[in-house]
């Protein structure tokens, strides 16, 4: 059964990168199309990102407004690793970040990320 382990979060101060990691085990990350979530505990979900794979690479991205810019996403096909770079990050971005399976079926524990001003 795919497991999704994320890792990467932290703390930044307003302008800063952070690196979000979204490890799969027990499958093939491009088997799947994967979503990004962001929501802290009782509140309101957001859509971050949407992609797509053809083979190794990716073939579709959809961004939110909020990060349209922002996103770099890289792949490591040797780790099953897809990496999610954000960049000039700003107080409002401060969220658990969630990567999840297009299906809903495979969520990763999610990843804190704090931006300071």
């Amino acid at each position: 059964q795919l497991q999704l382990i994320e890792s990467g979060g932290g703390s930044v101060q307003t302008g800063g990168s952070l690196t979000l990691f979204c490890v799969a085990s027990g499958g093939t990350l491009t088997w799947y199309s994967l979503r990004w979530f962001r929501q802290a505990p009782g509140q309101e979900r957001h859509f971050v990102l949407a992609m797509s794979w053809n083979g190794h690479t990716k073939e579709y991205a959809y961004y939110s407004e909020s990060v349209q810019g922002r996103l770099v996403i890289s792949f490591d096909s040797a780790k099953n690793t897809v990496y999610l770079q954000i960049n000039n990050l700003k107080t409002d971005d401060t969220d658990v970040y969630y990567c999840i399976t297009d299906n809903g079926r495979y969520w990763g524990q999610g990843n804190q990320v704090t931006v300071s001003s």
